[in-house]
């Protein structure tokens, strides 16, 4: 089992920018993947960023370029980096740990006013 906490998030003007962790309760070596979701009220869960096992991190074309997802082992951590934020990226971001099973955080509500 496998306790994922989100922290960071808040409120910011578009064009700001916020950092987003996401702490596991073990050691985050010999995992498949860690991923960065988004879920905005009345759409579907998107995927923000991958960081695969052994392989290049990814991201929606939505935020390429904007957003940085990178990992800290020694800390258990993962980040998401958000620059340039948009009113359109308000949403609750999610961390989830891909195992044989999917573990998944409670969120973290990021809301970018115009």
């Amino acid at each position: 089992q496998v306790r994922l906490v989100e922290s960071g998030g808040g409120w910011v003007q578009a064009g700001g920018s916020l950092r987003l962790s996401c702490e596991a309760s073990r050691s985050m070596l010999g995992f498949k993947a860690m991923s960065w979701y988004r879920q905005a009220p009345g759409k579907q869960r998107e995927l923000v960023a991958s960081i695969p096992a052994g392989g290049r991190t990814t991201y929606a074309d939505s935020v390429k370029g904007r957003f940085t997802m990178t990992r800290d082992n020694a800390k258990n951590t993962v980040y998401l980096q958000m620059n340039s934020l948009k009113p359109e990226d308000t949403a609750v971001y999610l961390c989830t740990l891909q195992a044989s099973v999917a573990y998944w955080g409670q969120g973290t509500q990021v809301t970018v006013s115009s």
